[in-house]
């Protein structure tokens, strides 16, 4: 390999944020703290100085690792700062504007940037790019200070005309070409990146008639003789193929959902019925999603249309629905609803006949633009950052012979696929469609869709069992335990349901292992958890206390209550709580029953899940804290403002936080720092407030250095800031627990609350002996996490080797590898030693390797 060319490859995988591992040895610091581990690679590759792991990039609907490996010499890692030399990058906004827009473009430009490249704003998408002139601006590292919270596209967006015809393209490749422009950034839907393709495609010819024209020299043609091309999804719909999430989908949920709570307790008020009409002209995904995520009796989607007595099971599920004491009925409609024909079904038609039918006091809402609008969610922010980076060094990569690619979110893994076969497969869903072949059209949506569609027809179109009591197929209890987190009481409702779905008869335990040793337990029907999908908290009640110290007690009302199956909500006191059960099998009979644990806690530590529930709620709330924070120091000039975030020892809360805010600093336990850390974090503040951007936001994790507290950070910022800047601290605590639960934590409780509820059902029936339930393999007590493309189910004493008790945290984490992407963003000079290297996939390949959720 060409030494510039294993230059360039390398620091494509330095700004990657993917595979990092911190070495034993290292000592921290912004400068140092990004050491990894290094692992020498087999003598027959050792002239390639790499190593690419073998296993495929897996998803979760969140998460996933693929291991690779790289080889640096000492030399080569400095190189990266100067790989962008003497290229220039466009990034323009096109099409529907999509909050996280803004944090894409911000990420390219400071990249860009970092690695010695010019970069361009492109004002009004493809029109500015056509016109040129002063839509075409370069940009500096201020220039894209305070865009990460706004919502929208702060470079403008717009519907382009001439951009489809030969003329406008070839206008567009005179503005870039006298720029030396050779990279294009597009951030858009499927028509705008079909649009960049068909002028990369061109780009040979078009050079050859301005030049024949006179409008460019030979010169300038023989530099620009070829144009990169790099796409990113920017749309709320959710329906471009070949990524899990676009840019966008998350924040309009958080609008919808923060409408749909408002509109719940009018509705209740007056026992109302109400249909809301969501955005989604092809692609039923928000509707689907809001559903799940607020317990909706019904939802319309294109991809899925009723069958054809759908007015009368309708009716019926509404009428049931009242008849179990429910004040109110919610309808979600996606504005591209139709029935089997291809017949429109509007918000007007579905109120119509509830209210013909019925006679229910029904009111439709249409929430339109207002779900493209408003602030960023944490998760849209992290994914624009993301695929920022990832896209200037595809960029970087670029050759004549590479496709023309669009960087795509696989589980938590960044994926580059080709532009072209993703534009394929998302005509493809549509002509699926249009042909009437609906099965086929929800595969081609994906595993995740497919998924989310099953649960929702287990909790919404099955019709609730009337209870049984003791003739009941089996008997499990549910409970909480550890600190409350948002999205428990959603678990609950669903682990209720899918129990009751199945026959069994579902107990509630108050006050988790506690309330179990007390008898404080009840029988749940159907009703008992109706209305919990959108509560914060822990209905049941949550306490942090253990079981070893109650055993007897326990076991008694385990014979007591005939419970034969446990579902444990919580943290990590729930993991440890599982694994004392373990232990106390050897003792009492009666705690050989099966048990699963769902990760439910802020602090996201428990082993064995990437992602716990309540986490991302809590991570939106440090994010809302930090933009009125940042927006306070902005008012007042220098000023440093010093978070501090709980999560224990665990550091998850302040990186995400830091990245998703555009944090200084991030400071957390696993990365060890010292007071010449600190001392190099001021100097850096110091250098920050003589430029335009004159303020700092610096995040501390409660429990990062049993020294180096938030008051000592407080006071040495202070000290050393006199003059300069002044300083002040937060500390949020308990509010990081409370709230209502985001969407993307209601969404994933009740899928994990019903996984955990059909693995339930199959254990007892494994366990059943001579008459009585009697558990006690390893595998009859699991955490339910998620992991890869898909939620396993791991012993929990397996998952001991993994853990790092005294800090009760996970020995290996898989966020870690985001810090560089916090530290470069924040304009750090760091030298990484190894990361990830992202190849070029296909689509096809990665769709038929998904696995089940």
């Amino acid at each position: 390999m060409h030494k510039e060319e294993f230059h360039l490859k390398f620091f494509m995988c330095v700004i990657q944020s993917r595979g990092l591992v911190r070495t034993p040895q290292s000592t921290g610091g912004e400068a140092s703290t990004s050491s990894m581990l290094i692992q020498k690679p087999p003598p027959e590759i050792d002239n390639m100085k790499y190593l690419h792991a073998t296993d495929g990039p897996d998803t979760v609907e969140g998460i996933p690792i693929l291991k690779t490996e790289w080889i640096m010499t000492h030399e080569e890692h400095h190189a990266a700062k100067t790989l962008g030399i003497g290229k220039a990058i466009a990034v323009l906004t096109s099409g529907g504007d999509a909050q996280g827009m803004n944090a894409a473009v911000r990420a390219v430009v400071r990249v860009g940037i970092f690695t010695g490249a010019r970069v361009f704003f492109v004002h009004e998408g493809y029109q500015g790019l056509v016109d040129g002139g002063d839509n075409i601006r370069e940009a500096t590292w201020e220039s894209v200070s305070m865009m990460l919270q706004l919502g929208g596209t702060v470079i403008g967006s717009a519907r382009c005309k001439d951009f489809r015809e030969r003329e406008g393209r070839l206008r567009a490749a005179h503005n870039l070409v006298k720029r030396g422009i050779t990279n294009l950034c597009v951030i858009g839907g499927d028509g705008s990146l079909t649009g960049a393709d068909t002028f990369r495609s061109e780009w040979s010819d078009l050079l050859s008639d301005l030049q024949k024209a006179g409008k460019i020299t030979a010169e300038e043609a023989t530099k620009s003789s070829y144009l990169n091309i790099v796409g990113l999804v920017g749309s709320i719909d959710n329906d471009f193929c070949g990524t899990d999430m676009t840019i966008g989908t998350d924040s309009a949920l958080h609008r919808i959902i923060e409408i749909v709570d408002a509109i719940t307790t009018t509705a209740q008020s007056h026992q109302r019925t109400f249909v809301l009409e969501v955005m989604g002209r092809h692609c039923g995904y928000l509707a689907l999603v809001t559903s799940l995520s607020c317990g909706a009796d019904w939802v319309f989607i294109p991809e899925c249309p009723p069958d054809d007595d759908w007015e009368e099971h309708l009716c019926r599920r509404l009428s049931e629905t009242r008849t179990r004491g429910s004040r109110l009925n919610i309808i979600i409609v996606a504005e591209g609803a139709i029935d089997k024909t291809g017949k429109p079904i509007t918000s007007e038609d579905i109120k119509n006949l509830v209210v013909k039918r019925l006679g229910y006091d029904t009111r439709v809402t249409v929430l339109g633009h207002v779900q493209r609008g408003g602030t960023p969610s944490a998760f849209d922010r992290i994914l624009g950052s993301r695929m920022g980076v990832e896209a200037v060094m595809a960029l970087l990569e670029g050759t004549p012979d590479t496709p023309a690619c669009v960087v795509s979110l696989s589980g938590n893994q960044a994926v580059r696929l080709p532009l072209m076969e993703c534009v394929q497969m998302t005509k493809d869903v549509t002509k699926a469609m249009n042909d009437r072949k609906f099965d086929e059209a929800m595969k081609l949506r994906g595993r995740s869709f497919m998924n989310n569609w099953e649960v929702y027809k287990l909790l919404a179109h099955v019709r609730p069992p009337v209870s049984k009591g003791p003739s009941s197929i089996h008997t499990v209890a549910v409970m909480n335990v550890g600190a409350p987190a948002a999205g428990m009481n959603a678990a609950v409702r669903s682990t209720v349901r899918i129990g009751l779905i199945q026959g069994n008869r579902v107990l509630v335990v108050h006050d988790g292992f506690e309330g179990l040793a007390k008898g404080q337990i009840e029988e749940a029907g159907w009703s008992y958890v109706g209305g919990w999908t959108g509560q914060g908290g822990s209905k049941l009640g949550t306490k942090r206390t253990l079981p070893k110290k109650s055993f007897e007690q326990i076991s008694a009302n385990i014979t007591k209550f005939n419970i034969q199956g446990l579902v444990i909500i919580g943290g990590f006191e729930a993991y440890t709580g599982g694994l004392e059960l373990m232990e106390g099998r050897k003792l009492f009979d009666e705690l050989c029953i099966p048990f699963v644990v769902i990760p439910a806690t802020v602090s996201n530590n428990v082993p064995g899940s990437d992602f716990s529930v309540g986490a991302d709620t809590a991570l939106n709330t440090i994010c809302t804290t930090c933009d009125r924070i940042k927006q306070s120091a902005a008012g007042t000039k220098r000023r440093v403002f010093i978070i501090e975030t709980m999560g224990g020892y665990c550091g998850y809360l302040a990186t995400m936080a830091g990245l998703a805010a555009g944090a200084d600093a991030a400071y957390i336990f696993e990365e060890p720092f010292t007071i010449r850390d600190l001392q190099a974090n001021v100097e850096h503040l110091v250098h920050k407030m003589k430029t335009t951007v004159k303020r700092g936001l610096v995040l501390r994790n409660e429990k990062c250095n049993e020294n180096y507290t938030t008051d000592f950070i407080f006071n040495l910022y202070s000290e050393e800031g006199k003059g300069i800047f002044d300083s002040r601290k937060n500390v949020l605590g308990h509010m990081q627990q409370g709230g209502s639960p985001t969407p993307f934590d209601r969404n994933f409780a009740t899928k994990m609350g019903a996984k955990a509820m059909n693995w339930m059902s199959g254990k007892i029936k494994e366990s059943y002996r001579n008459g009585r339930i009697f558990a006690n393999t390893p595998d009859s007590g699991c955490v339910l996490g998620m992991r890869k493309r898909a939620l396993v189910f791991q012993p929990v004493t397996e998952l001991k080797e993994q853990t790092d008790f005294d800090h009760r945290i996970p020995k290996e984490q898989w966020w870690l590898k985001l810090r560089p992407i916090l530290k470069i963003l924040a304009k750090y000079e760091i030298d990484l030693d190894t990361s990830e290297h992202a190849h070029l996939e296909h689509i096809s390949r990665k769709r038929s390797g998904e696995a089940s959720i």
